[in-house]
């Protein structure tokens, strides 16, 4: 072909790249908003608030008579008012609100589930990753498991010589059995196909434990987890009932001693609370952390 002819030729014209165009996301309508909302309202918060009015109800008939022996919600409202009403008052050294006793055995609880979740988080790895610890390690760990809580707390009184120490110490031994259990029971159950691919990855100990074991064991790691936070904040309770302070266990003690049992009832709603939304929030970090696959 000649020179001519090439010039001759038509010409492919060159193809300028298409232009992404963001489609804008379609926006809910209110009315689908709010229906949404009180479908929500409906179904997740209507239903226990029903529960508790017709509960608080029959309480009130049953307790209203002359030979009643708890009060009725009437009396604890008018009893406890202040209790209810304003729980973070300060009036003296030991007269203080609810509200700033929870505090208290929050930090408690804080300090003795926190040591609990790092101890019971490894010797779970070791006991599961290691046939001869768990041969040596679980019978013993199953053993001291089934030790009541409040029997630990003398052994601790002598060892620390200090109530809150020793509560402390109660919350960590009461807490740690099922994060250990439980994480031991994860790291068997690794699949073999991980561990394959670590000795692949020629992965070093502590490398393996940070990539393969914790992320595999997490569901179960957080089972044990909010095992471990609804038996610390039972122990709580209770170590405080024996050795004082101005915790929640020590109020309801010393409201018993009192005859004071509208304080009391107050008081257990406060503890039911707390320990509920401890669950709720260990719960919400495991299934943050596990993208859902941790039970909820």
């Amino acid at each position: 072909m000649s020179v001519t002819a090439l010039k001759e030729a038509p010409q492919t014209p060159r193809r300028t790249p298409a232009e992404v165009v963001r489609l804008a996301r379609p926006k809910t309508p209110v009315a689908a908003r709010a229906r949404a909302a009180l479908h929500w309202f409906a179904v997740s918060v209507l239903p226990p608030l029903v529960v508790a009015a017709l509960l608080l109800l029959l309480w009130e008939l049953l307790c209203r008579g002359a030979g009643a022996t708890l009060p009725p919600p009437s009396r604890i409202w008018a009893d406890s008012k202040d209790l209810i009403v304003d729980p973070f008052f300060v009036a003296g050294p030991q007269d203080i609100g609810l509200g700033l006793r929870v505090l208290v055995s929050l930090q408690r609880v804080a300090v003795g589930f926190g040591l609990a979740a790092v101890v019971g988080v490894l010797l779970g790895a070791l006991v599961g990753q290691s046939v001869w610890a768990m041969r040596g390690l679980d019978p013993i760990f199953q053993m001291l498991r089934t030790v009541p809580p409040l029997a630990w707390l003398p052994l601790a009184l002598a060892a620390f010589r200090d109530s809150s120490p020793s509560a402390i110490f109660v919350i960590f031994i009461t807490a740690i059995w099922p994060i250990i259990i439980n994480t031991a029971v994860g790291i068997r159950n690794i699949p073999q196909d991980y561990r394959n691919v670590a000795q692949v990855l020629r992965l070093n100990p502590i490398e393996f434990f940070w990539k393969i074991m914790l992320p595999s064991a997490a569901p179960y790691i957080f089972t044990g987890l909010r095992i471990g936070i609804g038996l610390s904040w039972l122990a709580i309770v209770a170590a405080e009932m024996l050795t004082g302070g101005v915790g929640i266990g020590f109020f309801i003690w010393d409201a018993w001693n009192s005859s004071r049992l509208p304080d009391i009832i107050v008081a257990l709603v406060y503890i039911g609370v707390v320990g509920f939304v401890l669950d709720r929030l260990v719960a919400a970090v495991g299934g943050f952390v596990t993208r859902g696959t941790a039970a909820s």
